[in-house]
């Protein structure tokens, strides 16, 4: 595959297609010229490239595999406004976009308005070069702006560098935390005391754990595991050239396909040896989601939203309760729209969402890349789908910070959330650490 690729690059028609679509429009206009590749059974990760910006994307069950490498153009921004922001940008880029086929944009968000390190709050970007494999048809979308097209094209074919084989790095032996530890359970009982006394119902809290490896970590080797393992999750990634935020989320945020919506709600866990799924915590836990999401969602939609039923849903070793929402929403309503209307959600944040995120501001709730945020897709025709960024790890050479959370309601025992996170946070530490070769191999 690597050598049709290179071939398509490398013709003189594909400059030449190209400049025909862009032929009278803006210098900054995108222009995406897509191209047929054949079929493969190649997830693409061969060619994760590790210094330039990269996206991933994949739903192993549903046989999709997407990498975007390079911006060909792209907006960061953060603050209150940033969701409002990042449409007009993205609105703008479709007002003038030239292309001969299906096209994407890439988007990412921390969970907080305000941080911005190491990742930029929030991004938008369309990818230089997007591979895709959709049911093992591959194909290649190359986009530019409309006025450096030729400079671009010399730079497409010094990208597609496959990635030297990387043995998974050994962990360094991780020190005990007990300090950490008795300072997260000391947080769950100040929360506990605030639900006690009607302040809030529920808040979400996070945790944190590093660890150091004696050699590089392999962004594309991690992604590889975490598909073996979660083949029913989604599986992401944006690296800036250096950090690589990477995870598998049980959790979609929210679709948009012309005018109806589908939404998760998910929340309530369960692990081996842990308290059942039925228990009236995680019962009550989803209760809360539901019903923060519908009535939410409600302004913009055309009737109220339907609420389907309740079920298991796995996710690896785990288990969670999740309902499937969906609605018709008004004419105008953009996938950004509802991003800002669902974000965040009380599987993430707490509830109601004005209690819980002054009450996790207060306390110094620190969430670092995009964790619990949002990782999506867009089309030019404004159809996407955003998912929470959640089972994630920020990657920087031979460090690794693995994040996890436990939504705080009555009756929460601060033990078992404290075991609740560990089993989260278990995911990523088995893609990090395993010693498994990956399956993934160069595609010819």
């Amino acid at each position: 595959m690597i050598y049709a690729l290179r071939s398509r690059l490398a013709s003189p028609d594909t400059l030449s297609r190209l400049q025909a679509l862009a032929e009278g429009a803006p210098a900054s206009a995108p222009v995406s010229l897509r191209l047929e590749l054949g079929r493969s059974s190649t997830d693409w990760l061969h060619l994760l490239p590790g210094h330039l910006p990269n996206w991933y994307r994949a739903r192993p069950d549903h046989h999709e595999f997407r990498l975007g490498i390079g911006h060909a153009l792209h907006v960061g921004t953060a603050g209150p406004n940033r969701f409002a922001a990042l449409d007009n940008a993205f609105s703008g880029f479709c007002q003038h976009w030239r292309r001969n086929g299906p096209a994407l944009a890439f988007a990412g968000f921390a969970f907080d308005a305000a941080n911005n390190t190491p990742l930029p709050n929030a991004l938008l970007s369309i990818p230089a070069i997007l591979l895709e494999n959709v049911a093992s048809d591959c194909s290649v979308t190359l986009t530019g702006a409309a006025g450096r097209l030729a400079q671009a094209a010399a730079e497409w074919a010094n990208w597609l560098n496959p990635s030297p084989a990387i043995e998974t790095p050994r962990l360094l032996p991780a020190r005990p935390e007990p300090l950490a530890e008795r300072a997260w359970i000391a947080r769950v009982n100040g929360a506990l005391r605030d639900i006690a006394a009607g302040s809030v119902d529920k808040v979400v809290l996070s945790r944190s754990r590093k660890f150091e490896a004696d050699g590089p970590f392999s962004p594309a080797g991690i992604l590889a595991r975490l598909i073996e393992q979660q083949p029913s999750g989604l599986i992401y990634a944006y690296g800036n050239g250096q950090q690589t935020f990477l995870g598998a989320t049980p959790e979609r945020l929210v679709r948009l396909h012309g005018r109806q919506i589908n939404v998760d709600a998910l929340a309530g866990t369960a692990w081996p040896g842990s308290l059942a799924l039925s228990e009236s915590k995680n019962r009550h836990e989803q209760s809360l989601v539901v019903r923060a999401i519908c009535d939410a969602l409600s302004p913009l939609c055309e009737a109220a939203p339907s609420v389907g039923p309740i079920e298991e849903h796995l996710a690896g070793r785990l288990a969670h309760w999740r309902n499937r929402i969906t609605a018709d929403v008004q004419a105008g309503t953009s996938l950004f729209d509802l991003v800002r209307t669902l974000h965040p959600t009380p599987a993430v944040g707490g509830f109601p969402s004005a209690a819980a995120q002054s009450w996790l501001a207060t306390h110094g709730e620190i969430r670092s890349g995009w964790y619990s945020g949002g990782f999506g897709i867009l089309t030019p025709e404004g159809d996407g789908e955003f998912s929470v960024a959640l089972r994630s790890a920020l990657i920087d050479g031979k460090l690794a910070e693995l994040q996890a959370g436990a939504g705080i309601v009555a009756g929460s025992d601060p033990q078992h959330e404290l075991a609740e996170t560990e089993a989260k946070l278990g995911t990523l530490l088995a893609a990090i650490s395993s010693t498994k070769k990956s399956s993934n191999s160069i595609s010819a």
